[in-house]
């Protein structure tokens, strides 16, 4: 039988990798694995007591929780009956996850701990919805009944009928709805399905060739389609360990424990790590900061040569050998010193974060695509990357750029479309099978994608002038005193910027020029700091042509969050919230 469905995969893995370690997991201060026989085990007590609690195929199972095992059990479950799996972010208030459970109408709803459960209990008061609830914690919440319950509890469903369900699962059936952000309104429903995933993880393995013997970190949000594809339902496929970060907090240490072979990341995690990396170089002797710089620039013309397939100069060869053991191998030890490759996704990685890592032997392999792609439409190949790049499509994606720069995508992985949302479907993707992405982008000659803009981003001046905001946002972010930057102009005569520094740079500067750091506010408006970002935007003003120019700028103290509202739950900035919180400040840079 053809293992064309992602529960037809679950299962063989069990069957082939059935005492490899499927899961690592922090219990009582260190990682402890759950081998893929005892994954099987549980996934099938699950899935008995969601049948019992009267789940069949079709029927929709919402998780909202943070990532660990029990969010693996549950959509493996989910997906074994032939159910649906909705995933919600647990960052979301208790009116956006009513938005998505009124729109999913699930008969359970698995839930991390009390805090989500309030959450869920707060959202549904009121409404006509009446799921299941279900705790993953084990010390449980009154009479909702926990996750070790259920797996402990007798059901109906033998495993005979689970392998009859499975065997009788179809490619073109639906495995997931994953819903938008809704930055831009109303969350849509992406409906997905196993030909979607399948076709999507056959494709990347043949550009990223990931095996059995590798291991990853898992930090991104599993509600998040990069990770459930990435780091989920591929990981299964090939019988990898999945490693479960305890926390962001912790994930340093975590992988300094699990030692990765291959990680998921998004460009702000990288920028964090090199921001934090030269933080601590600042810190050091003059001698050491010495041998770092000189380490990172023989470092990037290595890379440099490489990338370019030209030979690599004797001093050039020379120096990185010796400079690798002093300086880049110990940079590479912070990330568990056999990592293979990181992978971006989730936004554009700035070009110089990805030279940064490779200089020091660290290669960060950027891809592109979209919750409604499943996710992946290019990704640049380890052996030929293109840093600035999102790489060449894969095998069975044909990408094409419209007459106005809007980059469509047609293959097997695109979705079947939005919830219950016939008219938002039609406007998504043509009767010919195009997908309209809604990013601006063109393909350079050797067929590498380029991402540009959003195209609902794009700046229209008063004089009619159209300005992709992201390049010029990714010049000012290049600088280490920045953290954020977002750029505005619709109406003005010129661009005008908004940005929140990155403090600990900021004061190190301050701390050089005698300038007092204690107040942030006080901080932000001194002559000396406003000269030196007027510095930077001038250096960003150099590379841009007139009509792109940032004619002002201001300085936010407070950094833009989940919790405050400015980030969605993918770390992505929401343009319109931003304007409307500091709309004092950019109608005074209008004037």
């Amino acid at each position: 039988m053809a293992v064309d469905t992602l529960s037809k995969v679950f299962w063989r893995s069990v069957e082939t990798y059935a005492e490899k370690p499927a899961m690592l997991v922090k219990r009582e201060k260190q990682f402890r694995p759950i081998t893929y026989r005892e994954l099987g085990r549980r996934v099938f007590a699950f899935a008995r007591a969601l049948y019992e609690l009267g789940v069949r195929e079709g029927d929709r199972v919402a998780v909202l929780s943070e990532n660990r095992p029990e969010w693996a059990i549950t959509d493996w479950a989910t997906i074994s009956l032939g159910a649906i799996t909705v995933p919600i972010y647990p960052t979301l208030t208790a009116p956006q996850a009513l938005e998505i459970l009124s729109d999913a109408e699930p008969k359970v709803v698995v839930v991390s701990d009390r805090k989500q459960l309030r959450k869920v209990c707060e959202a549904l008061e009121g409404s006509t919805l009446a799921p299941q609830l279900i705790v993953m914690e084990p010390e449980g919440a009154g009479d909702v009944p926990t996750f070790e319950q259920l797996l402990n509890q007798p059901g109906t469903l033998t495993e005979s009928m689970l392998q009859a369900m499975v065997d009788a699962s179809r490619p073109e059936a639906i495995v997931t709805f994953i819903y938008t952000s809704g930055t831009t309104g109303e969350p849509k429903g992406a409906m997905l399905t196993h030909r979607n995933f399948l076709s999507n993880i056959e494709a990347s393995l043949e550009v990223l060739q990931v095996s059995s013997e590798d291991i990853t970190l898992s930090f991104l949000p599993l509600s998040h389609v990069f990770e459930r594809m990435a780091g989920h339902f591929l990981p299964i496929y090939v019988g990898m360990t999945i490693a479960y970060a305890e926390s962001l907090f912790t994930l340093a240490n975590d992988m300094l424990e699990v030692r990765p072979t291959i990680m998921l990341g998004v460009p702000r995690f990288y920028a964090s790590v090199m921001e934090r990396i030269l933080a601590s170089v600042r810190q050091m002797p003059p001698l050491r900061q010495k041998l770092f710089y000189r380490a990172l620039e023989v470092g990037k013309e290595y890379s440099r040569c490489w990338r370019e397939r030209r030979p690599v100069p004797l001093g050039i060869k020379l120096q990185h050998a010796l400079l690798d053991k002093l300086v880049a191998s110990k940079i590479r030890a912070r990330v568990g010193g056999r990592l293979r490759f990181f992978v971006s996704g989730g936004a554009a990685l700035p070009k110089e974060v990805a030279e940064f890592f490779h200089a020091f032997g660290i290669l960060i392999l950027e891809g592109y695509g979209l919750t409604e792609t499943s996710p992946v439409l290019t990704v640049n190949p380890p052996e030929a990357p293109r840093f600035g790049s999102v790489g060449k499509p894969l095998r069975n994606v044909e990408i094409k750029i419209a007459p106005d720069g809007e980059i469509l995508a047609r293959g097997p992985n695109i979705m079947l479309g939005y919830y219950k949302k016939p008219e938002a479907t039609a406007a998504a993707i043509a009767p010919d099978g195009w997908f309209h992405t809604g990013d601006i982008g063109y393909m350079d000659r050797d067929g590498y994608l380029y991402i540009t803009d959003r195209k609902k981003d794009i700046i229209v001046l008063a004089n009619g002038k159209n300005v992709a905001p992201q390049p010029i946002e990714n010049l000012i972010k290049q600088s280490e005193l920045v953290q954020e930057a977002v750029v505005f102009g619709d109406g003005m005569s010129a661009p005008v910027a908004l940005i929140v520094p990155n403090m600990d740079a900021l004061r190190a500067f301050a701390k050089q020029e005698g300038i007092d750091a204690t107040a942030p506010d006080a901080l932000l408006n001194h002559d000396a700091i406003q000269k030196r970002f007027r510095q930077e935007i001038e250096r960003v003003n150099r590379e841009l042509a007139d009509f792109q120019r940032i004619k002002a700028f201001r300085l936010i103290a407070q950094p833009f969050t989940i919790e405050s509202g400015e980030l969605t739950p993918t770390l992505k900035v929401k343009r319109r919230v931003v304007a409307e919180k500091y709309a004092h400040l950019l109608a005074e840079m209008a004037r």
